[in-house]
């Protein structure tokens, strides 16, 4: 495979499934210019998570649950969770709950992309090899900010429960993301990937409908609606 097909092909399951995400707002879509600003910073973070992963390596070893839960999903969603909150979390665009999922998914994908280019070069590229890696560890950074986007919503917009929010903003993607990691370094790893998978999908897109309709803009519309 030449360069242009791979990069592409590493490149483009990132841009469809932000694509997908950015779609389902409902009410008002968000500004694409902070959303692309997202999804760059997203790939800038995997540099320091790389070096700070063979510093980990070091320190602690490279045993599946280290490797699951620490180096990976403990450090990814850490990094990507600190920039949603110091950038994003207080943004006047953030005003509604599922702007939270677009953001968060922004990050999330900006990160498995440059991850997938590196993947695509680094190793030995075939078109099953890309395929794997855009129905697994690309979708699942997705649905992994689709957690984190959720629960940054609701901590936005439920501020009396803003920390337990914010708790569960960052750890349920480390949770999820480490047993995902964990399972993949199982010989028998396909026969729990599909349901885990499934699940995660059906969750997310439950997380969606339910975000849409916590919008503020939601009653504005059938206002605008009536009177129209």
């Amino acid at each position: 495979m030449t360069i242009v097909p791979v990069l592409m092909a590493a490149i483009a399951p990132g841009i469809a499934l932000l694509s997908y995400f950015y779609l389902k707002d409902k009410y008002e879509t968000e500004p694409i210019h902070l959303v692309a600003k997202m999804f760059l910073l997203g790939m800038l973070l995997v540099l320091p998570a790389m070096v700070i992963q063979h510093g980990v390596g070091y320190e602690f070893g490279n045993g599946n649950f280290v490797l699951s839960f620490v180096s990976s999903a403990g450090l990814e969603e850490s990094l990507k969770w600190f920039v949603l909150v110091q950038l994003i979390y207080r943004h006047a665009s953030f005003d509604e709950p599922y702007d939270g999922i677009v953001y968060a998914t922004a990050v999330s994908l900006g990160f498995a992309t440059l991850e997938n280019v590196f993947y695509a070069f680094l190793g030995l590229p075939s078109f099953a090899a890309l395929l794997y890696r855009a129905f697994l560890p690309v979708s699942g950074h997705a649905l992994f900010g689709v957690m984190m986007g959720y629960y940054l919503g609701k901590a936005k917009f439920k501020p009396e429960k803003a920390g337990l929010y914010l708790t569960l903003s960052l750890a349920l993607p480390i949770v999820w993301h480490g047993v995902f990691d964990y399972i993949l370094l199982l010989s028998n790893w396909i026969w729990l990937m599909v349901p885990l998978m499934g699940y995660l999908w059906i969750r997310s897109l439950g997380r969606i409908s339910r975000a849409n309709d916590r919008s503020p803009l939601r009653a504005l519309g059938s206002e605008e609606e009536i009177k129209a």
